[in-house]
């Protein structure tokens, strides 16, 4: 990623953020539409489960100019992940409710530039844990 797309992250994370429950509701709305077969994964509360994704992200966007700091846990949560049932093939819908909910959230800021930091953003973390749950072949 380069430092202005770094920049753009952050930025329109900043703006988003404020609204973390609302930004969580919009995201896991979206990612059941699209990919129904996916609800069944999500046993706990979901406003527990919004705070966890805002908190991820968050951990994330702030540590994007140190991937380093970041990509350990990341990994580990990958891992996790498989045990709960996750499957390669989940990471492109979550990626998708994800753009979706920036776009939403952010209107006419979700900028061209902005939702290609975003995919840059989100192909590195994605790449990186489908790496290390799944084998670097799948990546």
């Amino acid at each position: 990623m380069t430092p202005k797309q770094i920049e753009l992250v952050q930025a329109s994370f900043a703006r988003v953020a404020p609204n973390a429950d609302v930004v969580a509701a919009l995201f896991y709305g979206r990612l059941f539409e699209i990919a129904p077969e996916i609800r069944s994964l999500f046993k706990d509360n979901m406003s527990e489960q919004g705070r966890k994704l805002i908190g991820m992200l968050a951990a994330v966007v702030n540590g994007l100019s140190n991937l380093e700091t970041i990509l350990p846990a990341a990994k580990a949560l990958a891992v996790r992940h498989v045990s709960y049932g996750v499957k390669r093939g989940h990471y492109v819908p979550v990626g998708e409710a994800l753009i979706w909910t920036l776009e939403t959230g952010l209107g006419a800021d979700f900028t061209s530039d902005t939702r290609d930091a975003w995919l840059a953003a989100y192909g590195v973390l994605s790449g990186a844990m489908i790496a290390e749950a799944y084998g670097m072949a799948t990546a």
